[in-house]
């Protein structure tokens, strides 16, 4: 079953993509997003467009509105554009377009995409650390999710996004070499503390970034 959709975000400059994007990715923003199955959003901005996948639509929608409603006393207008992956012509798609009628025969299939998005957000949910990878395309990043499940390894999957969690930056640092031998060559592989570390070294107010939205 598809579990893929986006939320695209048209900023008017790079500079307001770029503080949106780094607002996005902790904070309160992720908080919001933590009662949806699968909880977490994977955010990635590329010049003046920001993209947020999610796993379900009711998140997308909710990571929408909570695009709009950060962005609603600066000043700054921002388009929003709500779609999900056709898995057949491989492609975005208008959320509200109908997949093929297979798609939606695969209800089972789906349920157990979703617990098992569940129980993966939860381990990264009180991990101090992650591994983030990010692969040229979707079916590297389905391919990538299932070499490392089989090798008894829980990763979140978002689109061309996984995220692996671990206890410390040593084995964060571990794991993502053991991610490096089975990624394709051009993967992005990063470690990352997570956003329960940092709010507890660097308590802040997640919204202080908007002071450059206007730029």
């Amino acid at each position: 079953m598809n579990d893929d959709w986006r939320v695209q975000v048209t900023c008017p400059t790079t500079t307001t993509a770029a503080s949106l994007s780094e607002a996005l990715r902790g904070g309160e923003f992720q908080h919001n997003m933590q009662d949806a199955a699968g909880e977490r959003v994977i955010v990635s901005v590329d010049g003046h467009e920001l993209f947020l996948y999610a796993s379900t639509r009711p998140q997308a929608e909710r990571a929408a509105e909570a695009v709009k409603a950060l962005v609603a006393s600066s000043g700054v207008n921002v388009r929003t554009e709500l779609r999900r992956w056709h898995p057949v012509s491989e492609e975005w798609i208008d959320a509200d377009l109908p997949l093929p009628e297979s798609e939606a025969a695969s209800v089972a299939e789906h349920s157990e995409t979703i617990q098992r998005e569940r129980e993966e957000s939860a381990n990264l949910k009180f991990s101090e650390y992650e591994v983030r990878v990010g692969t040229s395309s979707h079916r590297e990043t389905l391919d990538l999710a299932e070499q490392l499940r089989a090798e008894g390894i829980p990763c979140l999957r978002r689109w061309r996004y996984l995220l692996i969690g671990a206890v410390d930056e040593d084995s964060a640092n571990r794991l993502a070499e053991r991610v490096r031998a089975l990624a394709p060559a051009d993967s992005s592989v990063e470690v990352e503390a997570t956003l329960a570390t940092i709010e507890s070294e660097t308590p802040a107010n997640p919204f202080a970034v908007f002071g450059g939205l206007g730029g």
